[in-house]
């Protein structure tokens, strides 16, 4: 066999090889694809990323790509809160200037468990906020306190204004002026406590543990949260803040 006809050899199998993975590829591709399209398929909702977001459903790899795609798309954010029982009364969006302003606005009343102090704010940061309440919050006030949160307490989220350091307020724009966040300062438990970060956060109890459990978990909701361990303007409260960064402290 002389050079050429060796090369060709090798280049014919390379080709039969490469054109065989492609063909595999596509069969287990297109299988994989009607696997999960299909509409009796065995694969659970929440390991299915064709299927929508469920708030209580249990977390997986695939429920940050589901979240994702529900806070792209406003109509799906406002139907995955509905199908979670939380209280979200849709408002005309907000237009104040390109600083200024609240779309996907609605009236939050109530997450999936716990209730909430009627505040304005954005469907993305409520759908986050649901996020954390039922997967962080709750487990951890049942493992830690033995009781649910009937209720959290917030500071506010729409605020048209810049955001303040500890030096005073600068030029950039706080994410308080989109409802971009929320400020969280502490829980109504079922069982009649209230804790707040201001008074508890130190505490070397059960109490304390909850609150340093809390704001480590929305770490796993939001991009940037604040709280206590930030600076003194966080010592009341968890600033819990969709985009940004990613901040944790």
């Amino acid at each position: 066999m002389n050079d050429r006809s060796g090369r060709r050899r090798f280049l014919y199998l390379a080709a039969s090889l490469f054109f065989k993975a492609v063909v595999l590829i596509v069969i287990v591709g297109g299988g994989g694809w009607w696997v999960l399209s299909h509409p009796q398929t065995p694969v659970p909702p929440h390991w299915n990323p064709l299927q929508e977001l469920t708030v209580t459903a249990p977390v997986t790899p695939v429920t940050s790509y589901q979240l994702r795609r529900a806070l792209a798309d406003e109509a799906l954010c406002r139907a995955t809160l509905s199908d979670a029982g939380a209280g979200f009364t849709v408002m005309e969006d907000l237009v104040v200037d390109q600083n200024c302003g609240i779309a996907g606005r609605g009236l939050l009343s109530r997450l999936v468990t716990a209730d909430i102090g009627a505040v304005e704010t954005s469907c993305t940061t409520t759908l986050r906020l649901a996020m954390w309440e039922h997967h962080v919050v709750q487990p951890a006030a049942r493992e830690l306190l033995g009781t649910d949160v009937a209720a959290l307490r917030h500071v506010g989220s729409y605020n048209c204004r810049q955001m303040r350091t500890a030096q005073g307020e600068n030029s950039g724009w706080s994410s308080h002026a989109m409802a971009d966040a929320i400020d969280i300062s502490g829980v109504q438990l079922a069982d009649g406590r209230r804790l707040t970060l201001l008074a508890d956060w130190e505490d070397t109890g059960p109490e304390g543990a909850f609150l340093h459990r809390i704001g480590q978990g929305a770490c796993d909701w939001f991009r940037v949260v604040l709280g206590p361990n930030f600076n003194r303007l966080h010592a009341d409260h968890f600033h819990l803040q969709g985009p940004g960064w990613g901040y944790c402290r």
